[in-house]
C-alpha cells in the first residue's frame, strides 16, 4: 500500500487525548477574548525596585523570564475574586505592574516600530512566592517555582490601544486593605514598553497573544489570607482580589 503524500496526511483530523482549555482573557468592548499565547515578565524595571532588590539599575541590562499561561487568573472589573493562598510560602508578595498584550510580533523589531504590534494594555499582578524565589536565587537555580505556580499572573480585561492609546505616563499602584503601598509613574520605568518588545524579539519571535509585564514599582510587600489587594493604573480598570 502507498504511503499518503504529505498534502493528504496535513489534511488528516488529529485525535488529541485530552482537550487543553485555552487560556482566554476578555476584550473591553469586544465581544470576543484575546486567547493567551506566551507570558514574559521584566524584572527591576523600576529604579526604585532594582535598588529594592538589590540590582543597580545604572548599570543593568534588561532580563526577563516567563510564567505559565494558564497562571492567568481574569479578574473582572468591579468585582472581588477570591486568590487561593499558595503552597510552600510564609512570604506572598504583590507586584503590580502594566500588562501588554501583542496583537502580531516577529524578530528583531525596531524601537520605533515595536508600538504597531501592541493590541492593548491590562493591569495586573506578579505575585511571588518571594522566600523560594530568594532561595533559588541564593542557589543560582531558576525562579520558576516562585513565580510560575497556579494563579500567579492575577489580570485585568484587555483595553485596546484604539480606547486607552499607549500609556507611558500615568499612576501605576497597588493598595492593600485600602493601604496604598506601591505608588510610581508608568514614566519611572527603566525600559520602556517598545524597548522592551525590541529587546525580547532579539531573543524570541513575539508573536500575537503575546503578553509582557513590564515591571513593578518598589515597595513590594506581603499578603496574608483575608488581605484585599487592589491594583491600579491610570486609564485602565482596576484589579481587585482577596487572598483565601
Amino acid at each position: 500500500m502507498d504511503n499518503p503524500s504529505p498534502a493528504a496526511s496535513s489534511n488528516m483530523t488529529v485525535k488529541t487525548l485530552f482537550d487543553v482549555a485555552p487560556t482566554l482573557i476578555p476584550v473591553i468592548g469586544e465581544d470576543s477574548a484575546f486567547p493567551v499565547r506566551r507570558i514574559y515578565c521584566i524584572g527591576r524595571n523600576y529604579a526604585a525596585h532594582a535598588r529594592e532588590m538589590g540590582g543597580d539599575p545604572s548599570r543593568e541590562p534588561p532580563f526577563f523570564f516567563q510564567k505559565p499561561r494558564d497562571s492567568i487568573q481574569v479578574v473582572r472589573p468591579g468585582a472581588v475574586v477570591d486568590h487561593p493562598m499558595p503552597p510552600l510560602t510564609k512570604n506572598y508578595h504583590h507586584e503590580v505592574e502594566l500588562v501588554v498584550a501583542l496583537g502580531s510580533g516577529g524578530r528583531d523589531i525596531a524601537p520605533a516600530d515595536a508600538l504597531g504590534h501592541v493590541f492593548g494594555y491590562a493591569v495586573g499582578l506578579d505575585m511571588t512566592r518571594r522566600d523560594l524565589q530568594n532561595a533559588m536565587r541564593e542557589a543560582k537555580r531558576p525562579w520558576d517555582v516562585g513565580k510560575g505556580f497556579d494563579n500567579a499572573a492575577p489580570v485585568g480585561p484587555i483595553q485596546p490601544v484604539a480606547q486607552v492609546g499607549h500609556p507611558a505616563r500615568g499612576a501605576i499602584s497597588a493598595a492593600v486593605n485600602g493601604t496604598v503601598r506601591q505608588n510610581a509613574d508608568l514614566a519611572d520605568m527603566i525600559w520602556s514598553v517598545a524597548e522592551q518588545i525590541a529587546n525580547l524579539s532579539q531573543a524570541f519571535e513575539l508573536k500575537a497573544g503575546d503578553l509582557i509585564f513590564s515591571g513593578t514599582p518598589d515597595n513590594v510587600g506581603a499578603v496574608g489570607r483575608g488581605d484585599v489587594l487592589t491594583a491600579h493604573v491610570d486609564g485602565l480598570p482596576d484589579l481587585t482580589i482577596r487572598i483565601v
